[in-house]
């Protein structure tokens, strides 16, 4: 099951990458709680906190791509239901900032947040199921099934409430039933009804449709704090913009912002890490962080493409998508193209929940690709 010798194997392409990102995350969180005028790098309890995550990752990354994934398909039932007893228990633990998220564990150097591999779980269970459906891939039952098997940890993560990590769960599931497979008129209802959905709320950010005279309309299928989600003049959004504005071409450079280190950026080594680093280092800046990005996701892309047996298929698949909607939300809300809905940036927001449950999702991928040709 597991095996140190397929590490010799890992796609080394990829290791540049997330050793840059993870460089990003430290600068922009060093220089986002530093004190004004501080000209070295400050380590903050953040920073070593997400340099400790980074090192556990690390360990996470390696032992997950030694370990065979056919081997942990074996598995799959136990942690999803291991999975919907924590998102319940949270129910049960005294909130965190007023919202139940995390628990807190002594000796672990970071709250733990179950929905961040709740998203990993989900792809393992429909990879599991789906591949077990394949001969009946295009009945109903199928997708009824696989709704069932996404429905109760969204409805869970949503009651938290954390409208990001559950909307997340949406685009794996849809990419993951089109590898599967499933009746096509199906898909084109659920694409069409997740497409019209992004359209309009496209359509409300770009002024096309007015936030105010849509309100009425709204609020008979949604409650008022959820449709100020929608409002693409909240200060959070403004204030990413305001910061990725600043930046223009070069940045003001590392450690030299005044908007973020005025800390008037919100959640700026979180949710806003994104124009935090843009007003430091630019366009060009930006240009190079969608790049490793790019880079990483397409490296992803190719694992599916490699993969040998249906289940390694599905399961790298959804994974993929896993890394590349983070990366689409959060740019794409600190833009002012989507609301926002809390979605960290992969390897370089601050969490360790999130940094453990990408490192073991990326883990995942390489236990895949190492295994390509021993079938």
């Amino acid at each position: 099951m597991w095996d140190i010798s397929y590490l010799k194997r890992l796609d080394f392409r990829t290791l540049p990458i997330l050793i840059a990102l993870m460089v990003i995350s430290v600068l922009v969180i060093s220089t986002s709680t530093m004190p004004l005028n501080t000209p070295d790098i400050h380590l903050s309890n953040l920073v070593k906190n997400q340099i400790r995550a980074f090192a556990i990752g690390w360990v996470a990354y390696a032992f997950v791509a030694a370990t065979d994934y056919r081997k942990l398909r074996e598995y799959t039932w136990f942690f999803y239901i291991g999975m919907i007893i924590l998102l319940v228990g949270l129910f049960f633990v005294a909130p965190i900032h007023n919202v139940r998220r995390w628990y807190r564990f002594p000796l672990i150097p970071f709250d733990v947040q179950p929905s961040e591999y709740a998203k990993l779980v989900v792809v393992f269970a429909l990879s599991w199921y789906l591949e077990k459906r394949s001969h009946a891939s295009t009945k109903l039952t199928t997708v009824i099934g696989a709704g069932i098997i996404v429905f109760i940890p969204f409805i869970l993560i949503l009651k938290q409430p954390d409208l990001g990590t559950s909307l997340v769960l949406c685009p794996i599931t849809l990419v993951m039933l089109y590898f599967g497979n499933v009746h096509r008129k199906v898909l084109w209802f659920l694409t069409s009804v997740g497409v019209s959905a992004l359209i309009f709320v496209l359509m409300i950010f770009l002024g096309v449709l007015s936030h105010e005279e849509m309100r009425d309309v709204c609020q008979t299928v949604m409650k008022e704090y959820q449709y100020e989600r929608l409002n693409p003049h909240s200060y959070h959004g403004q204030a990413g913009q305001t910061a990725i504005a600043l930046g223009r071409y070069f940045g003001s450079g590392w450690g030299k912002s005044e908007f973020t280190s005025h800390q008037w950026l919100p959640y700026a080594y979180t949710d806003s890490v994104f124009p935090a680093f843009t007003e430091e280092f630019g366009m060009f800046g930006a240009f190079l962080l969608l790049g490793l990005f790019f880079g990483l996701i397409y490296f992803s892309f190719q694992v599916v493409a490699v993969a040998r047996d249906e289940f390694g298929r599905l399961l790298s698949a959804g994974v993929t998508v896993y890394l590349a909607m983070h990366v689409i939300i959060n740019v794409g809300m600190m833009c002012g193209f989507l609301p926002i809905t809390g979605v960290p940036l992969i390897l370089v927001s601050y969490g360790g929940s999130s940094v453990l449950a990408t490192m073991i999702a990326l883990g995942v991928l390489q236990s895949v690709y190492t295994r390509r040709f021993t079938f």
